[in-house]
């Protein structure tokens, strides 16, 4: 890591991390589909230890689980001082993928996955109940917005860090 990814506060900055693994995710995907691939979303991005300008970082990704065109893939980042022969775990996240049709642009289907070990086995199992949470997480924050008024609105803030602007009281 270079000093030009450094944030302010001398630390390499999360959106580098973000863009990497995203690079890394694309290519996980695309190989395991054969096919162009889009980020359609990213879980919760676990920033664990900082990474420091002059380590060198290591992308593990994994197709964890598959749908029809759609991927989980699974990203482990790592950095390491080799000088002090330190290394951490730094980032992990899973972000699913999409292929799609260079042409139409629709999803397209993606061959399944062959377990091999009893590990790809609970990834598998574990990607397909990250998928069943986020689209229950999806239904219910639909739920949450159908019950929601300005009324409603204004008493949810009560006991909150926060004030309303004039024009709103």
């Amino acid at each position: 890591m270079v000093p030009s990814y450094a944030n302010f506060g001398g630390k390499v900055h999360g959106g580098v991390l973000l863009s990497l693994m995203d690079k890394i995710a694309y290519t996980c995907a695309a190989t395991h589909a054969k096919a162009y691939c889009v980020t359609a979303s990213v879980d919760s991005v676990d920033f664990v230890n900082p990474v420091e300008v002059g380590e060198l970082v290591t992308l593990f990704a994994s197709v964890n689980y598959v749908g029809r065109s759609s991927m989980e893939v699974g990203i482990k980042v790592i950095s390491e001082d080799f000088r002090q022969e330190i290394v951490k775990h730094t980032n992990t996240s899973y972000f699913t993928m999409v292929a799609v049709d260079e042409e139409t642009r629709k999803p397209t289907a993606v061959p399944g996955l062959i377990l091999q070990t009893d590990q790809e086995v609970r990834r598998f199992v574990m990607g397909k109940l990250r998928k069943q949470l986020r689209a229950g997480h999806r239904r219910d924050l639909a739920e949450l917005r159908k019950t929601l008024d300005q009324a409603r609105n204004l008493l949810e803030l009560e006991g909150e860090h926060c004030q309303l602007d004039t024009h709103l009281r």
